[in-house]
């Protein structure tokens, strides 16, 4: 499955990522399929910029973005929003059954 997701770059204690296409089993910092942008979480504020239109066409070729990326995908209106937890809420109220 093709994942968009975070490769690490930069050296110890100062990380920037780059927003890239590869293979979900890979080692995070492998062989990519393709660069689509990069984010430095150490600017303030921090940076985040990508190529809208291939992020397009990887999301419509059936690539799933990682929980970081989605993240930031929502907050450029590139995805709607993101399903967390369950989607039927439980309303139902637990009772204990006491035997007398």
């Amino acid at each position: 499955m093709l994942k968009i997701r975070l490769k690490r770059t930069g050296r110890r204690g100062q990380p920037h990522y780059r927003i890239v296409v590869m293979e979900s089993s890979k080692p995070r910092d492998g062989r990519t399929i393709e660069e689509l942008g990069y984010y430095n979480p150490r600017n303030n504020p921090t940076t985040f910029d990508f190529d809208k239109e291939r992020v397009e066409y990887w999301l419509a070729s059936g690539a799933q973005p990682s929980d970081t990326v989605a993240q930031y995908f929502v907050k450029a209106g590139i995805l709607k929003s993101l399903k967390r937890g369950s989607t039927k809420p439980n309303t139902e109220k637990k009772t204990k059954d006491k035997k007398e």
